[in-house]
């Protein structure tokens, strides 16, 4: 972009306190992950020029530059050859509370989208078997399914269910949560045990995420329970460190 040319960093409103101890770079690093945050700057916007940018804070190029770096980093920036510097999108922020990663999304102006990999009956392996109560071999359905964004792919979601739970066709699989399928089908969530986990990508988890093979991965293994106490879904799930992060708030207790 030609100096002088207006971006939509030109709507942000910026609030750098120069007395702070927090380094500059870092405050317009917050500043701009906010405004990413917030819809303010929207995925494809363009950051506009390092040098006007800087001539409008008042700070070095070099600090502009850092604090675009950081930004570049976490994923929410990509800098294009004959292009320059454009948001991607924000990073997903989950509560960490029995909900559908499809509804949250939703909810949060994300943009869901999901592509079907795979839809099939298989032998429960002892994993699968022990979560959902059954023997070993048990057939199951097996979902697996890849969850964007934007346009960019954030998880891989592996779920079992039994086998006679509900109907799972893929084309409303790609157009709607599968917890919202269950209490489409009468089916109430109660509970569930879940346990969080972090790992490096493999190859083939880095070419399905977008990711660099050996890029931070967030894994997820839950399994929900209806009102009766039943387990009707085990999930293994994996995440793009990069784009998401568990959000919760921690109670003392008294």
């Amino acid at each position: 972009m030609r100096p002088g040319t207006a971006s939509a960093v030109d709507s942000v409103d910026f609030a750098l306190d120069r007395k702070s101890p927090v380094p500059l770079y870092y405050q317009l690093a917050q500043q701009l992950e906010a405004a990413v945050e917030q819809g303010v700057l929207a995925p494809g916007n363009h950051l506009g020029n390092e040098i006007d940018l800087s001539v409008r804070l008042g700070l070095s190029r070099p600090t502009v530059r850092q604090a675009i770096q950081t930004l570049v980093d976490k994923g929410l920036l990509v800098r294009r050859r004959g292009v320059g510097t454009q948001v991607v999108h924000s990073q997903v922020k989950r509560p960490l509370e029995l909900s559908s990663l499809y509804d949250d999304l939703e909810s949060a102006g994300q943009g869901p989208a999901t592509r079907v990999l795979r839809n099939e009956r298989v032998p429960a392996a002892p994993d699968v078997a022990a979560a959902l109560g059954f023997a070993q071999g048990t057939e199951v359905t097996l979902l697996e399914r890849l969850r964007l964004t934007h346009g960019q792919p954030v998880a891989v979601l592996c779920n079992y269910l039994p086998a006679d739970l509900l109907d799972l066709d893929n084309e409303r699989l790609e157009s709607t949560g599968l917890y919202r399928m269950m209490r489409s089908a009468g089916l109430t969530l109660h509970s569930a045990r879940q346990t969080i986990g972090a790992r490096r990508a493999d190859a083939e988890e880095a070419a399905r995420l977008d990711e660099a093979e050996g890029a931070a991965l967030l894994t997820m293994r839950r399994t929900a329970y209806d009102v009766t106490g039943r387990p009707v879904e085990y999930g293994t799930h994996i995440y793009r460190a990069s784009r998401y992060a568990f959000d919760f708030q921690l109670l003392v207790r008294s």
